[in-house]
């Protein structure tokens, strides 16, 4: 079962590669826009990253393997889908930094024990049939004192959820958005966990998509358009923000968010 599972996320991924236009991608906007606060939250926890050994874990197009060797990381962009690999070498290739690309099942990781300071992964958990397999995994190959920094959709926002009803082609059908309750998990496998979550009064903006600019949310990905345009979508953005960090105060709404992002240190 979750070998098919595996293989339908490996072909959605590879199909989705061939359509990438990798000259179109803005590399710094994926962790400098307003409107990508789950990396501007890892990226203040990383701190310096200049000669560190990064592994990329389900890289995707490799934006964020390109970036961080932009800061000096030693990075190896690593995914199941090859067709990605590909995509995120070409990135480098075009934005003259050098990374190494290797295809891996992020639910055994061909990598010895204590071998990397970092790894990420973005929006990778939600495609795994046991996120707590990998998470254990991201644990065994970082060194003493090394960093794990993940972010992912959560389960629990009714509004998201909707979205996600309706956003068939562009999602794979097994994935699966995290419980909050992963945080404890991981808290009991590492010695130090920061977090957050991100995007609750905020979500307005992919309301403004559907309801008021009629984007169809098949044929445009919502959570790739808020970074192709925060420029003009900036001044909405950090006005709801503000709104948020009220919320995120109050008892029980941080679980109401759509992403949560962690960093912890083994």
């Amino acid at each position: 079962m979750k070998d098919d599972l595996l293989r339908r996320e490996q072909a959605f991924h590879d199909q989705w590669a061939s359509t990438i236009d990798v000259d179109g991608i803005r590399v710094s906007d994926y962790f400098e826009a307003c409107t990508a606060p789950e990396n501007r939250f890892i990226l203040r926890q990383l701190g310096d990253v200049q000669g560190k050994l990064l592994l990329d874990l389900g890289c995707g197009a490799g934006e964020n393997s390109v970036y961080f060797a932009q800061l000096g990381a030693r990075c190896v962009a690593a995914d199941y889908s090859p067709g990605m690999v590909d995509v995120a070498l070409q990135l480098a290739e075009r934005n003259g930094v050098q990374i190494e690309g290797r295809v891996v099942n992020a639910m055994s990781i061909d990598i010895p024990d204590n071998t990397f300071d970092i790894v990420y992964a973005s929006n990778l958990l939600h495609h795994i049939p046991d996120p707590k397999i990998t998470l254990r995994e991201m644990h065994r190959i970082l060194k003493p004192g090394g960093k794990a920094c993940f972010w992912d959709p959560l389960r629990h926002n009714p509004v998201i959820n909707v979205y996600r009803r309706i956003a068939t082609e562009v999602r794979t059908e097994d994935e699966t958005p995290l419980d909050i309750e992963i945080v404890s998990f991981i808290r009991s496998l590492y010695s130090q966990t920061n977090y957050d979550t991100f995007w609750i009064a905020t979500l307005w903006i992919f309301l403004q998509f559907y309801l008021i600019e009629r984007v169809n949310p098949n044929e445009e990905r919502y959570w790739k358009k808020i970074i192709l345009e925060q420029a003009r979508l900036e001044k909405t953005y950090l006005q709801l923000e503000k709104l948020d960090r009220g919320l995120k105060r109050l008892p029980l709404m941080k679980r109401m968010a759509w992403n949560l992002a962690v960093v912890a240190t083994k």
